[in-house]
């Protein structure tokens, strides 16, 4: 994945004939190498740039990040072990393919003997070998040769950076400052990105797609647009609070707040959305979606002219035509309600 980012590649497909891509040498340097020689083309379309407008931070256990505007990618990772060989390391990377195939590709993962036995009495990297990963003990490197740099660990966090950041789907402009990165806080990151973040280019439904499927229209169609949809399991959807919204006159003069049972309802849209794409092919002009309990709301914050709700929901369960979803509202990557909730699709 940090190859397929690092070479701004928006559209492939990844056929596996195995359990789990091979490990190689432990670097990115084989797949973005491979990716050289198979010359990526241009097919057309705008891509999904995801944009920063204000800084923030994200934590997860031991790791830490601050996120902060920029023009393109922008690393600055910095790490520490008690380990002679690395002690504290740092660095900056500008994520070009230029600069990410000088700097960043060849900087092979990492292990310590004693994870690699325990590791192995699991019943994990059974492939490992000498060949594709440094080994250290207490002193200094036991399998895996010279160092291609000295501060090759740190450049190895840095591309898993990458790779993981390639789950948000988009082209990142920011400049993220990692501190003691790992998996786990960089998917942390990722989500926070998503959330938070700007994205421009095509969403996966437009406003005409959303009216053939909702019956809703001015001024309770609450739903400006999907941005993502992942199967009949998972969707995210855009509402745009302005000042000209008519709920605004009454709610309240001179201190305008989005009512809460309003930012259900279009928590509710958007999950309407979902359950009707279990019906893709009928006649969904004729159905109609209802909802028939709502559990464990809660409110975390107002909602006010200005505002962008990004609303995910999860579908929980599905039988015949009901179902169970679960979703929360965010605004700048913060939760401003969320939910649990049950609805059935039925005929007009």
């Amino acid at each position: 994945m940090a190859a397929v980012a690092a070479h701004v590649i928006d559209d492939l497909t990844i056929e596996l004939t195995g359990p789990e891509p091979p490990i190689l040498d432990g670097s990115v340097q084989p797949y973005f190498d491979a990716l050289v020689k198979a010359e990526p083309v241009a097919v057309g379309g705008e891509p999904t740039v995801l944009t920063v407008a204000a800084p923030f931070t994200v934590t997860d256990k031991d790791a830490a990040y601050i996120v902060a505007p920029a023009k393109t990618l922008r690393l600055t990772v910095s790490i520490e072990w008690p380990h002679p060989l690395i002690g504290r390391q740092a660095g900056t990377y500008e994520v070009t393919p230029e600069h990410f195939a000088a700097e960043l590709a060849p900087a092979r993962t990492f292990g310590f003997t004693h994870e690699v036995a325990e590791l192995q009495a699991r019943g994990l990297i059974k492939g490992a070998s000498e060949t594709n990963a440094i080994v250290l003990d207490e002193r200094g490197v036991v399998h895996g040769g010279k160092l291609r740099w000295p501060d090759e660990f740190v450049r190895h966090k840095a591309a898993d950076i990458v790779g993981d950041l390639a789950l948000t789907g988009a082209r990142i402009q920011a400049h993220v400052v990692a501190t003691r990165p790992s998996h786990g806080g960089n998917i942390a990151l990722a989500r926070a990105l998503a959330r938070a973040g700007r994205r421009t280019g095509m969403p996966a439904m437009d406003i005409s797609k959303i009216m053939d499927y909702l019956p809703h229209r001015y001024p309770f169609l609450l739903v400006d647009r999907i941005i993502e949809v992942e199967g009949q399991k998972r969707i995210v959807g855009i509402k745009n609070v302005t000042i000209n919204e008519p709920f605004f006159q009454g709610h309240f003069p001179g201190h305008p707040i989005m009512p809460g049972v309003l930012i259900i309802e279009a928590m509710a849209q958007v999950g309407g959305m979902l359950l009707m794409s279990h019906f893709e092919g009928q006649d969904t002009a004729n159905k109609v979606v209802y909802f028939m309990s709502l559990d464990n709301v809660k409110f975390r914050r107002p909602v006010v002219p200005g505002d962008q709700i990004r609303f995910e929901l999860d579908m929980l369960q599905f039988r015949g035509k009901t179902c169970r979803m679960k979703g929360a509202g965010f605004v700048d990557g913060q939760v401003v309600a969320e939910a649990e909730m049950m609805a059935m699709v039925v005929d007009k």
